[in-house]
């Protein structure tokens, strides 16, 4: 299993991946919400639209803009089923466990936070 840093540096060579970043005015939106308001949103983007086990948009559920965790999600491949599985061997049909939940938040939230120092 690899550390929230192995899998950030590993989607740095995507370049599809690397080139999702937060604007100005999604900094401004973290500023303002502050990151337990949008670790809390993650949660929630995470096990409405990623979790369940059969999700009838899967692969158009997370818009490329909008709020800066869907920017994270396409930028961590964490968007849709299918990018799950190719990244991180996560199965599709299986509902998402809480542990799995957990971990791609954390790695959401790791990239905000990057995303935030730069």
């Amino acid at each position: 299993m690899q550390t929230i840093d192995q899998a950030l540096d590993k989607l740095k060579q995507s370049e599809f991946r690397a080139g999702f970043h937060l604007n100005d005015s999604d900094r401004k939106y973290v500023r303002d919400k502050g990151m337990d308001t949008i670790r809390k949103h993650a949660e929630d983007f995470i096990a409405g639209r990623l979790a369940p086990a059969v999700i009838p948009n899967d692969g158009r559920q997370t818009p490329m803009r909008g709020h800066p965790v869907f920017k994270a999600q396409h930028a961590c491949a964490c968007c849709c089923r299918g990018c799950l599985n190719k990244w991180y061997r996560v199965p599709v049909g299986i509902e998402l466990t809480a542990d799995q939940q957990k971990r791609i938040v954390n790695l959401l939230m790791a990239w905000i936070e990057r995303e935030m120092t730069t």
